[in-house]
């Protein structure tokens, strides 16, 4: 199945934190890290807080939708991810589950494709340069038309993802 991965950073070693997820999913049973986009410095979300570094993974994995999202969560973990109830907070590692296949999952620990996905342009623009054409399951609109349509934001591309 063919997966992406949004990935962002704002706390300690930013670039660390982005090399450390992507170690940790080659390690990972049944997924393969495929390609990554360029790495992105996003304005933060919420309350202030350190500018984000964001990018894209593509992966291909044969664990269920549930079980990658559980990766996902070891790595973030990895990572010294501290999880608070309050929205937006700054954070070591954030690994979002953006898309899964074409598949639309909404249940209380998991939601894809990600919700907030089609106005977030730090996430539409390092996805469109791995699948510019790919259509968002019930959304019927491509990422680049989306990413076209998307608020303006303050997302600057700085430097190859560190593989």
């Amino acid at each position: 199945m063919r997966a992406y991965v949004g990935v962002g950073s704002n706390l300690g070693d930013r670039w660390g934190h982005l090399a450390l997820a992507a170690s940790m999913l080659r390690r990972g049973p049944r997924v393969a890290l495929l390609r990554a986009s360029r790495v992105y410095d996003t304005a933060p979300i919420g309350p202030p807080q350190p500018r984000y570094l964001n990018a894209v993974l593509e992966l291909d994995t044969e664990l269920p939708a549930r079980a990658l999202h559980a990766v996902l969560q070891l790595a973030e973990n990895a990572a010294g991810r501290r999880r608070s109830p309050q929205r937006w907070t700054a954070r070591t590692l954030d690994l979002d589950l953006l898309l899964y296949g074409d598949e639309v999952i909404l249940d209380r620990q998991l939601r894809v494709p990600h919700p907030e996905l089609s106005v977030r342009r730090f996430v539409l623009a390092p996805l469109a340069e791995l699948c510019p054409e790919r259509v968002i399951p019930g959304l019927a609109r491509s990422v680049a038309e989306l990413l076209s349509r998307a608020p303006p934001d303050d997302v600057v591309a700085v430097g190859l993802y560190p593989l």
